[in-house]
């Protein structure tokens, strides 16, 4: 599986992005799929993960209520609506895709494909 993610950008508090993760591949597959992010001097945190059916859907707390995850199986494409940022949500965001189970959503060991990561950065 390979994946590639974009819709990264500088924006105000405030604002919203859309990033987007296209994958190819094994895509068929029934992976669950992540989205963590990494600021920098930081490690690598989990955001938002959303297993085949879209019938099961996890997000870290700081993004509860303001971040929308979502896919489109028929074209291969994971989403991440982020709304109303902050300049807290600065990093680079990583797409992945795993066995994850519903209870290891948020575990990053579960992911074994990554994408290239697309840089958001939110200016106050």
């Amino acid at each position: 599986v390979q994946l590639q993610a974009s819709g990264g950008g500088m924006v105000q508090a405030g604002g919203s992005l859309r990033l987007t993760c296209a994958a190819s591949g094994r895509t068929d597959s029934g992976y669950v799929m992540g989205w963590f992010r990494q600021a920098a001097g930081k490690e690598r945190e989990f955001v938002s993960a959303i297993i085949w059916s879209g019938l099961r859907l996890m997000y870290a707390d700081s993004v509860k209520g303001r971040f929308t995850i979502s896919r489109d199986n028929s074209k291969s494409t994971v989403y991440l609506q982020m709304s109303s940022l902050r300049p807290e949500d600065t990093a680079i965001y990583y797409c992945a895709a795993g066995r994850a189970t519903a209870e290891t959503l948020g575990e990053i060991n579960e992911y074994d494909y990554w994408g290239q990561g697309t840089l958001v950065t939110v200016s106050s």
